[in-house]
């Protein structure tokens, strides 16, 4: 794999490109919140939350976000001549795969091979379950395409073209207008694979992806995951992409991808979209604590639904390949691990004991708190203890979106909680003693997410800082860093949206990868140069044709 990236001439990072040109805007587009970090002609920073869900109040909070720090009220035209960029990551394409909320896809796969996806590799996380429950597939149908290339490239059985046109024809009359085509050796021996996306081209699929341009690697479970996976979520994404795009018309837009880089939006796509939103943390993360003198770090992204942690020791930590709610994936990601617990996790007592999550309440209703008639959550528990002051937060709740925190409600439901878990226990609970109970839980878990990229790994934790940031983080520091044995946490003021800050940081960036087989020999390294230099040309080549100065290119 090789990777070519745009860095400002600064050497810095992107924030410093342009200043005088207008105004960018740098968002961060989660479940649970939208944060907007936009940077004025004038140099200065304004910071605005929006929440990501109230289509009673407006159709994207992006867009609101974008209007309300331009003075514009809701709906009105975006004056793009005043803006110089807009560079956004989102959760789109994360949450339509976490819900399997995905367009209708057909697999194209060799004959003989049309439950490979579903067999996969027959691992066994948990060894000890006597109910398997295999993941959701994302593909309604598959089709056997009647053809057969050797691991030598050798045509054992040639394409059916004849058949191959009926089984695509009848997935189109079907409804399906998204097609994964997955042939076995196709990452290195591509003709089957370019003849059957022309023959889906020719009946109309609107989404064609194939295996040898979306993840050119071995493995045929892993490729054919992440070619369906492309098919499956792009459409969606292209639609959110094509909305924002619309309203800003000409203005440059960019997502941040899985990699932590930036590309245009036009070339986004959802198999790079999967960790748009964390890598933006990421990247955050690492340069502000580089700038604060810490080199190393352990990132803390506490949002409203979930909680992001990521190591950094100098170098972005990468992964190839992954598994992601149950799907293989070959792309280059960093290296983010995350659980269901954030500020919007919903605190609940089954009859025997407290539980937190990983079920979320999202920004509709939300908590409780939120005066939309949601239930208790990690946030209520911080409320409740004062942890969370409501004349510090913006009047934005409530039905008619301009209301404080509601810390009666608050109040009533924790003191309802306490009456039942106490009826239930014969034990005597105060509602505070409830909702510290529920917040050392959620510690509990989120330490241990810490742990599992750290400690498990030989990593001394104590000798690192964490930074801490997202809506929730700064409230849970502390009771993480003293689980831990951390004695050093940082927290830079513009924490609470560093994801969205981090994407205003973060490089444009392009990757490609090709697999090699060959006996290593010394006489293999020449080639495999000229390999490496034909796809940094092909990386250099796509940041030029995005506006991106070629003697600017690293």
């Amino acid at each position: 794999m090789t990777s070519t990236e745009h860095r400002p001439p600064s050497g810095r990072s992107s924030r410093n490109e342009a200043v005088a040109s207008g105004w960018q805007f740098w968002i961060d587009r989660g479940g649970t919140f939208t944060d907007i970090v936009a940077r004025a002609p004038d140099g200065r920073i304004e910071v605005r939350k929006m929440l990501s869900d109230r289509p009673d109040l407006y159709a994207d909070a992006a867009l609101q976000g974008i209007r309300e720090t331009l003075g514009l009220p809701t709906d009105a035209a975006i004056p793009t001549e005043a803006i110089a960029a807009v560079k956004m990551g989102t959760t789109v394409a994360t949450n339509a795969l976490l819900e399997r909320k995905g367009d209708r896809v057909a697999l194209a796969i060799t004959q003989g091979f049309r439950d490979a996806l579903r067999i996969g590799y027959q691992n066994r996380p948990d060894i000890f379950a006597l109910n398997i429950h295999l993941p959701e597939l994302m593909y309604e149908r598959a089709i056997e395409i009647e053809e057969r290339v050797g691991a030598r490239g050798e045509v054992v059985v040639p394409l059916c073209e004849a058949r191959a046109r009926r089984e695509l024809q009848a997935s189109y009359d079907e409804g399906m207008r998204a097609i994964a085509i997955v042939l076995m050796h196709g990452y290195r021996y591509p003709a089957h694979e370019l003849r059957v996306a022309e023959l889906a081209h020719e009946i109309g699929f609107t989404q064609i992806s194939v295996s040898h341009q979306v993840s050119p690697l071995m493995k045929l479970v892993s490729r054919g995951d992440t070619t369906t996976v492309d098919a499956y979520l792009t459409p969606g994404l292209r639609r959110y992409v094509d909305g924002v795009a619309a309203q800003l018309q000409q203005t440059r837009l960019m997502f941040v991808q899985s990699n932590g880089g930036l590309t245009d939006a036009r070339l986004f796509r959802g198999q790079n979209s999967i960790l748009s939103g964390p890598a933006g943390g990421v990247v955050g993360a690492a340069q502000v604590s580089a700038i604060a003198g810490f080199d190393q770090v352990i990132g803390f992204d506490m949002g409203g639904t979930s909680t992001d942690v990521s190591h950094f020791d100098g170098e972005y930590e990468r992964v190839q390949e992954t598994a992601i709610a149950g799907v293989r994936l070959q792309t280059p990601m960093l290296a983010v691990h995350t659980i269901a617990a954030g500020g919007g996790s919903i605190l609940r007592f089954d009859g025997a004991r407290l539980r937190v999550g990983p079920e979320s309440a999202g920004a509709q209703p939300g908590p409780a708190c939120y005066g939309n008639g949601g239930p208790l959550t990690v946030t209520d528990a911080n409320v409740l203890l004062g942890k969370l002051q409501p004349q510090f937060f913006p009047a934005t709740f409530g039905a008619s979106g301009d209301l404080p925190l509601d810390v009666a409600r608050v109040r009533q439901q924790f003191a309802e909680l306490a009456e039942r878990v106490s009826a239930a226990t014969g034990a005597q609970r105060s509602p505070a003693s409830i909702a510290q109970g529920f917040l050392d839980i959620a510690v509990e878990k989120m330490a241990g997410a810490i742990a599992r990229i750290s400690i498990q790994k030989g990593r001394d934790v104590t000798q690192y800082a964490l930074c801490c940031f997202g809506g929730a983080g700064g409230q849970h520091a502390c009771a993480i860093a003293d689980v831990l044995g951390m004695t050093r946490i940082f927290i830079h003021p513009l924490a609470g949206v560093l994801s969205a800050y981090g994407i205003g940081l973060a490089d444009v960036k392009a990757e490609r990868s090709r697999s090699v087989e060959a006996e290593l020999t010394p006489a293999l390294v020449g080639d495999l140069e000229e390999t490496i230099a034909a796809l940094s040309v092909t990386c250099a080549n796509e940041l030029v044709s995005q506006g991106i100065e070629r003697d600017r290119v690293r």
